[in-house]
C-alpha cells in the first residue's frame, strides 16, 4: 500500500478553516489545536506557515477586509464615498460578527486594512477635507460601523411579553423586536448614517468655505 498522502497546507486553507471555526464558536473557540485538527495535519506542520494564533486572525481579517469596497472614493464624491464604504464595512462584518473584536484593534499591518485606510484618507482629503478632519471621519465611520456590527438593539429584548407588560407601559410591543431585528437593526444603521453624513455635509461647507476665505484674505 502506497504511503498516506498529506494534506496540502496553505495560507488561504488555514485562513479558511479558522474563519470557519470563528464563526461557529466565537474567537475564544479557536485553538492551533482546533485548527490542525480541522485541517487533518499535525500542530507542527501550521508553524510552517503561520507563526502564532495572532498570525492567523491577522490573515482571517485581512480576507474580511478584502471584501469591503472604497471604489466609491474614486468617483470624486466624498459623501457618496463613505456612505458605500460605510454599507459594505458593516455588511462584510455583520457577516462574520464573532471577528469584529479583533478587528476593532486597528489595522496593524494588515495590508487589506492598511490599502482601505488609504483610499479613504486620500478620498476625503481629495475632496477638500483637512487631513485631521479626514482621519476624524474615517474613526468616526468605524465606530458607527463597528458599533452596528457588534451588537443587536432589536435582538436584546426578551421574546416574554410578561417581562414588559405592567412595569414597562412604553415597551409595551418590545417583546416583537427579536423577529424584526434585522430588519430593525439594518434601517437604524441606515438612519444613523444618513443623519452622519447629513452632518457632515454642514461641516464640509463651513470648513472648506473657511479655508477658501482665508486663503483669499
Amino acid at each position: 500500500m502506497g504511503r498516506p498522502v498529506r494534506p496540502i497546507l496553505s495560507r488561504e486553507r488555514i485562513c479558511t478553516a479558522a474563519l470557519d471555526i470563528v464563526d461557529k464558536e466565537g474567537l475564544a473557540g479557536l485553538s492551533m489545536r482546533k485548527l490542525a485538527g480541522k485541517l487533518g495535519v499535525q500542530v507542527s506542520s501550521l508553524y510552517e506557515h503561520v507563526q502564532t494564533k495572532d498570525d492567523v486572525l491577522h490573515e482571517v481579517a485581512n480576507t474580511i477586509m478584502a471584501n469591503v469596497d472604497v471604489s466609491g472614493f474614486e468617483t470624486g464624491d466624498w459623501r457618496h464615498g463613505v456612505a458605500s464604504w460605510a454599507r459594505s464595512y458593516r455588511a462584510a462584518l455583520a457577516a462574520h460578527p464573532h471577528i469584529v473584536p479583533f478587528l476593532a484593534y486597528g489595522p496593524a499591518r494588515r495590508e487589506a486594512s492598511l490599502r482601505r485606510a488609504d483610499a479613504v484618507h486620500g478620498g476625503l482629503v481629495g475632496a477638500g477635507w483637512p487631513p485631521r478632519y479626514a482621519t476624524m471621519i474615517g474613526a468616526s465611520t468605524k465606530y458607527l460601523v463597528i458599533g452596528s456590527a457588534m451588537s443587536s438593539f432589536a435582538g436584546g429584548f426578551d421574546d416574554d411579553i410578561q417581562v414588559y407588560v405592567d412595569r414597562y407601559p412604553h415597551l409595551a410591543g418590545a417583546h416583537r423586536l427579536p423577529e424584526h431585528a434585522d430588519e430593525i437593526d439594518r434601517d437604524s444603521f441606515e438612519l444613523a448614517l444618513e443623519m452622519f453624513l447629513d452632518g457632515l455635509t454642514a461641516l464640509h461647507a463651513r470648513v472648506v468655505g473657511n479655508a477658501g476665505d482665508s486663503t483669499k484674505s
